[in-house]
């Protein structure tokens, strides 16, 4: 089998680190994983909203038709999507290599730099076709980075998660993404609000891009004051000891490719339903029915709110009573969701359609909470970083990329929200038949799942936790 992993002390590790993941350390590790993920979502969530409401009529030449504009900024939001895996991919390597706190020092400059360019881009009638291929070069950029975020993010703040508790304290970083939404379209509404259509459009929803710069800075400075788990500097010294044991994205697609399919699986319906929720509704309420810009947005914070309340609670519900069961119920009343959605759009009450949006958001929460725990459970140490990166991610392109185009391209060729509600309803049966695959995880022991890996693969086995 070989010799055994390194111990605490040969890893560099002191009882101090051992420890860090309890109490105060694990609180400080959620806030700073937090804060940095608001950072990277506020930007990323920035351009989706701006996307449907400002960069259609700004960026693309006017055609006559409103919602060609729309599908064209789409296409470039899209592009995002796309880099994330490719992200995924080196940001994973790195990583498993060097740790997760670099790297996620990495990505939050990235993206707050591509973020900051795109409020200084002139328009279509300004510098022609050259103003949306720039847009589309910081979108890829910013895509890059942040699909080395999302994993190294709830990585941080799992591998020091007490085991009974994991999917509790890793769905904080996902209620995170909510309040980075939240305060994106907390700036739009307020600019919506006191600026004119033509200001807003000409200069207004530049002011938040611009602001990311602000908060780059103090995500950047909070990450700085965090430390890997022991977890991972013990893996990380059995490779650098043991020339046999590997690690990253090549090692991950060898050795787990049913993991990482699983992953994919578990990605697909929740992340094509939070697109459909959050963007296609807008556009949907926007075009049909002319709905006001501002009464959009602020139907969005209200849901915000809520979905950040919902999710760590429904990580709690992930630790009491199972992974797949709670998964399983979003998968399953997230394929409703459109059925009733949509009629309740229709209406026109502002009461209604606030509800119809927070329902999608709690029902969303059902998959998305659990997400972290489940994908940590799913990989050894060694490769963790990489096999949940390269899960997640990759999925983007078919699934969140693709589900706000298609839904508007079928509304504009039909008239029809159907299409868009069988859409997701497939898509939730797909993500049903994955959970149902899965092994039941709750309560794991990461020690537990590396040891199964090392006796599975003739690896150096583990010793345990010292003191």
């Amino acid at each position: 089998m070989g010799a055994e992993r390194p111990s605490l002390a040969e890893a560099g590790l002191t009882s101090k680190d051992a420890g860090a993941g309890k109490g105060a350390g694990l609180k400080k590790i959620v806030a700073a994983s937090m804060v940095g993920t608001v950072v990277e979502w506020y930007e990323f969530f920035l351009y989706a909203t701006a996307a449907t409401l400002v960069f259609g009529k700004y960026f693309f030449p006017s055609t006559g038709n409103e919602l060609d504009g729309v599908i064209q900024a789409f296409l470039t939001y899209a592009v995002g999507f796309v880099a994330r895996p490719l992200g995924g991919i080196v940001f994973g390597q790195i990583g498993d290599k060097l740790g997760r706190k670099p790297t996620l020092q990495l990505t939050i400059v990235i993206v707050g730099v591509s973020t900051f360019l795109m409020g200084c881009l002139p328009g279509f009638a300004d510098m022609g076709y050259l103003a949306p291929a720039l847009l589309v070069a910081l979108r890829f950029i910013q895509g890059f980075a942040l699909g080395g975020e999302w994993g190294g993010a709830v990585l941080l703040v799992a591998e020091h998660s007490p085991n009974n508790s994991r999917a509790f304290w890793s769905s904080w970083p996902q209620a995170a993404v909510p309040v980075g939404n939240l305060l994106a379209t907390l700036v739009l509404f307020i600019m919506s609000t006191v600026l004119s259509s033509a200001d807003f459009l000409g200069w207004g929803w530049r002011v938040a891009f611009w602001l990311s710069a602000v908060i780059v800075f103090v995500g950047y400075y909070i990450r700085t004051h965090v430390t890997e788990a022991p977890i991972f500097l013990e893996a990380k010294a059995q490779v650098e000891k043991e020339q046999a044991v590997s690690y990253g994205v090549g090692e991950v697609l060898k050795k787990y490719p049913r993991g990482i399919l699983q992953a994919m699986g578990l990605r697909f319906a929740e992340n094509i339903m939070y697109y459909l929720v959050v963007s296609f509704s807008i556009v949907y309420l926007k075009s049909v029915h002319k709905y006001d810009t501002s009464s959009l947005l602020l139907a969005l914070l209200i849901a915000h709110v809520v979905h950040f309340v919902v999710i760590p609670q429904v990580g709690r519900l992930a630790d009491a009573w199972g992974r797949k069961p709670v998964y399983l119920a979003g998968a399953v009343t997230g394929a409703a969701w459109p059925f009733f959605a949509f009629p309740m759009f229709d209406t026109l009450n502002p009461v209604v359609i606030v509800l119809a949006v927070t329902i999608g958001l709690c029902l969303h929460a059902f998959m998305y909470a659990g997400q972290p725990a489940i994908m940590s459970e799913l990989f050894p140490t060694r490769m963790r970083y990489s096999g949940v990166s390269l899960g997640s991610q990759v999925t983007s392109i078919f699934a969140g990329s693709l589900a706000p185009l298609l839904a508007t391209q079928w509304l504009k060729d039909t008239g029809s929200w159907l299409p868009t509600a069988v859409y997701l309803l497939l898509a939730c049966a797909v993500t049903a038949v994955v959970v149902l695959t899965l092994r039941e995880t709750r309560g794991a022991a990461l020690e537990d799942i590396d040891d199964a890996d090392a006796r599975r693969h003739g690896l150096p086995a583990g010793k345990g936790a010292e003191a």
